[in-house]
């Protein structure tokens, strides 16, 4: 993809490096041309501060070092618990604290003895989520998806006839979205077991992962206010990898008439770290809609989003298994996709969700939906990769598996590549699934 889009700065120099030399390594997923955002707790500490990720260290933005560097508004934002105050000051002020910190990182700057005293280990840390999440969305992008689950469910009408007009998406639980690291507890609910009459209430026998990726909202809009879609990307702060856990055969019984419920509430994982919408901009790339297929309503199309409107994420699913970890064995890959694969554009999202009005506000998540490709190595969902289970993975040392066991550990992670960019990624968003509670 090319990264044909206007904002391009001297952050995104490749020829960049810093004096943190961690960041300097290849394959790193935080060079100084990164610098996303999380918030953290020292080591002892009660509180969570904001920092941002420079290789395997953190700057500490609530520092005094730190602070010296930013303006009045982005200093008070930033010695705040999450990213909230920081989001709603919209993008003018996210590039001046971008600017200020690639300008104190890079190797020669004056500021290195300084701010080495605002730097922290990574790996001496514990995250909290980025921000006060009001409201989940959770969208239905990737038509690969869409189109391989409905074979499952309506053989006779996999792809339903408004998914090419409407960018689907249902509400979701904001409460239970959790940081990377947390435990997944295995879901209670009803299940129709085949043959019977009447459904029973058990654990989950289904358990599944979905490999997507989260936006969230920096500045809001108000309410009867939409926001049209060439503005949409102002309203974007930046992005996560989000795992929205599925129970699919509590799903499979509730899902009509109104769509997903406990089958999704009970936990949705997102990566630690927030890549800004500016530190994506060299991997976003000209997005098309397929000939043949219905344009998108005036509302949802526009010129600079069918230009730049594609985003270009490798995303990569892998397992863990009790036994793999009793071996120290290194995790399994599952599938590997990307989000330029999505039918649906970030804008488009932004711009359906507030058409009626709806009201958007900092730190709002909004989901992908599971980013499968066309491939069959593509898909993003055991659901797909085992033909609704019928068809289980064959693993290492014999293991196989149709859906998630319990101590299994499912991780995501991301990366944007191109030439003529510097690699970035977006960490890793982990958690391992423990038995449902004995008195569910």
């Amino acid at each position: 993809m090319s990264a044909d889009v206007t904002g391009l700065n001297e952050t995104h120099d490749p020829a960049l490096r810093s004096w943190v030399q961690s960041a300097n390594a290849p394959a790193a997923d935080f060079p100084i041309q990164n610098l996303p955002l999380a918030a953290f707790r020292r080591q002892g500490g009660a509180e969570l501060r904001i920092g941002a990720a420079i290789g395997d260290a953190i700057v500490d933005l609530s520092h005094p070092r730190t602070q010296a560097l930013l303006d009045a508004p982005l200093a008070q934002a930033c010695r705040q618990r999450g990213l909230n105050a920081l989001m709603e000051l919209g993008p003018a002020a996210w590039s001046r604290l971008r600017l200020a910190l690639s300008r104190a990182l890079r190797a020669g700057a004056a500021q290195q003895a300084p701010l080495r005293a605002a730097l922290v280990e990574q790996a001496a840390v514990r995250f909290g989520l980025p921000a006060r999440i009001g409201d989940f969305s959770d969208f239905y992008t990737s038509i690969h998806h869409a189109t391989a689950v409905g074979r499952l469910l309506r053989p006779e009408q996999p792809l339903l006839p408004n998914y090419k007009w409407v960018p689907v998406g249902y509400h979701g639980r904001a409460s239970s979205v959790r940081v990377s690291g947390e435990p997944v507890t295995r879901p209670c609910g009803q299940i129709r077991v085949p043959g019977e009459e009447a459904p029973i209430v058990c654990p989950s026998r289904k358990l599944d992962y979905e490999l997507e990726l989260g936006v969230l909202i920096g500045a809001g809009n108000a309410p009867g206010h939409p926001i049209p879609i060439g503005a949409a990307w102002e309203h974007v702060f930046g992005v996560v990898l989000l795992n929205d856990w599925s129970a699919r055969d509590i799903q499979a019984w509730e899902y009509q008439p109104l769509g997903p419920f406990l089958s999704k509430s009970f936990a949705t994982t997102i990566s630690p770290w927030v890549v800004t919408a500016e530190a994506l901009l060299p991997f976003r790339g000209p997005w098309s809609r397929p000939t043949g297929d219905p344009q998108p309503l005036a509302y949802l199309d526009d010129p600079q989003d069918r230009a730049a409107g594609a985003l270009d994420i490798v995303l990569e699913a892998f397992i863990v298994t009790a036994s793999m970890r009793q071996r120290r064995a290194a995790p399994a890959l599952l599938s590997r996709s990307s989000s330029r694969h999505a039918y649906w554009t970030v804008a488009q999202m932004v711009a359906h969700h507030t058409v009626n009005g709806c009201n958007l506000a900092p730190g709002d998540l909004l989901g992908s939906g599971t980013q499968s490709g066309p491939e069959p190595s593509e898909a993003g969902s055991l659901i797909e990769l085992t033909a609704g289970g019928r068809e289980p993975l064959q693993l290492a040392e014999g293991e196989r598996r149709a859906f998630l066991e319990d101590g299994d550990e499912i991780v995501l992670r991301g990366f944007c590549e191109r030439a003529g960019a510097t690699r970035i990624g977006l960490g890793a968003a982990a958690a391992r699934v423990v038995a449902a509670d004995p008195r569910g």
